[in-house]
């Protein structure tokens, strides 16, 4: 009971999980024991039992607290940089979109109002010449299913510019520090690339209202690395911000102002003449004689996907 009192208080202090560092410690040896039996099964000549034990336990923690205790700054930071190295994958490459705006049926407000975006993407020098800087982001918002994601590889395809993608979730991490660690690669491999699109699908899963009562400050500094990013004494000047959410009302204040997501696109369900467009684009490669007009009119409130997985199973 004194143990457990003695760790979860210098793990508040210092943002480690130590039962993390534990469970990681576990998992490591019987890693190194399975090692261990593996090679007697193949007959190669094994290393002893504690060797076997040990490496297994050090190439599971001993980058992460084996370092960080040798270090003399023995605080929160070596342990968010020890971890950070070992659970990170800083290989972050750009994608490069095929889809274009007429691959992308309906939703002809949303495409309108990216069209400015579109072109300042495509003529940067012309916006530049006259003082105006590109808009931080754009929040994409609506029901699931009304093509918030097509739409921004649609504006990555028509643009010609390179296109990271994230999900929100992938930055969410039990450590603290691991997920702004990740914002912070991602936006560095962003910069090299500009300009570029940055897209973060489900942007609520790290951009949540912060309430005196939170306590999840994984999460938290996730969200503040990232709003230092989009808005901070960093020049992120030539890549642009797209963020999708079904939940806007949930996403922090911080988030939502000026200067970060300056445009915010909400994207509706579709109407009856969007949906009889819809229609008519997935049926274009199917061998049929339906008539869209009348599938539309008795698919009121369907979304996009919907329509799509309608035609495939029909």
């Amino acid at each position: 009971m004194l143990l457990w009192l003695v760790l979860s208080f210098f793990g508040e202090i210092l943002e480690v999980d130590f039962w993390g560092f534990l469970e990681m410690g576990l998992v490591a040896i019987m890693q190194g024991n399975h090692r261990f039996n593996d090679s007697k099964l193949v007959g190669t000549k094994p290393a002893s039992s504690a060797n076997a034990q040990k490496g297994g336990f050090g190439s599971g923690i001993g980058g992460g607290f084996g370092n960080a205790k040798n270090n003399r700054g023995f605080g929160k930071e070596s342990f968010r940089d020890s971890l950070g190295d070992s659970f990170l994958d800083s290989s972050i490459e750009p994608l490069h979109s095929n889809i274009k705006f007429s691959d992308v049926a309906g939703i002809s407000e949303a495409k309108e109002e990216l069209l400015e975006i579109l072109d300042f993407l495509k003529h940067p020098a012309k916006y530049s010449s006259l003082g105006i800087s590109l808009p931080k982001g754009v929040l994409l918002s609506g029901a699931p299913g009304v093509g918030k994601t097509l739409i921004a590889k649609a504006l990555a395809g028509e643009s010609g510019v390179p296109f990271f993608y994230q999900s929100g979730a992938s930055f969410v991490e039990m450590y603290v520090g691991v997920g702004a660690k990740r914002v912070r690669e991602l936006f560095s491999a962003a910069k090299k690339s500009a300009p570029c699109i940055v897209f973060i699908d489900e942007i609520d899963a790290i951009g949540k209202k912060r309430t005196s009562d939170s306590h999840n400050s994984e999460r938290e500094s996730t969200l503040n690395q990232l709003l230092v990013e989009m808005d901070g004494f960093s020049d992120s000047s030539g890549v642009i911000v797209l963020g999708a959410t079904n939940h806007i009302e949930a996403l922090d204040s911080a988030l939502l102002r000026s200067g970060r997501f300056d445009r915010k696109v909400f994207i509706e369900l579709p109407n009856f003449a969007e949906r009889a467009e819809i229609l008519k684009m997935y049926l274009k490669s199917k061998k049929s004689h339906i008539d869209p007009v009348l599938i539309a009119k008795k698919t009121s409130s369907f979304s996009g996907a919907m329509l799509a997985t309608l035609v495939n199973e029909a």
